[in-house]
């Protein structure tokens, strides 16, 4: 069903109709239900910090310990926190502490495979991209700068290309 289609049909319906429609969704989604509840109460600040300890479950596990990572299962987070149409700048939060959480596991526990490192150069590239898009990247440029610094002893060529998409960008500006 397209919107027109739908939008035609909802303009049908009485108030009552409209809201026990609404109640419905509420219940049968669990995606619905959290954008309503964001949109009647946007607390941006508390959901950004449960989407935060989301991620970092996901790179360390009970006392801290750390494990392999659901790079799927983050995207997944980053993509429902956007959903909810927070500002750009809690999205940027985000998306760039999603990054930090695998650079501070790869600092701390060592070096990991490839692929771990290609999950967190792709992640960061589109995470810098849109700072960059949003203009944001006087408000993020140290913070990038540090979390890049705190990797330099990885290997792969992990901090050189974290370092290239960064400059790709920040010089753009």
């Amino acid at each position: 069903m397209s919107k027109t289609k739908l939008k035609k049909h909802l303009q049908t319906l009485s108030e009552e109709q409209l809201a026990d429609i609404i109640l419905q969704l509420y219940d049968a989604s669990k995606e619905a239900n959290a954008w309503l509840e964001f949109y009647l109460e946007p607390n941006c600040d508390a959901e950004l910090d449960k989407y935060k300890k989301t991620i970092r479950s996901q790179f360390y596990g009970r006392n801290d310990c750390p494990k392999d990572p659901s790079f799927r299962e983050c995207n997944k987070l980053i993509t429902a926190f956007k959903k909810l149409i927070p500002a750009p700048n809690a999205i940027a939060d985000l998306m760039l502490y999603y990054v930090e959480q695998g650079c501070s596991l790869t600092a701390q526990y060592g070096d990991y495979d490839e692929s771990f490192y290609t999950a967190l150069e792709n992640n960061f590239h589109k995470a810098v991209r849109f700072i960059s898009v949003n203009r944001l990247m006087e408000a993020y440029s140290s913070r990038m700068e540090k979390m890049i610094e705190s990797v330099e002893c990885c290997g792969y060529g992990f901090p050189d290309t974290l370092w290239n998409i960064y400059y790709d960008y920040a010089d753009n500006q």
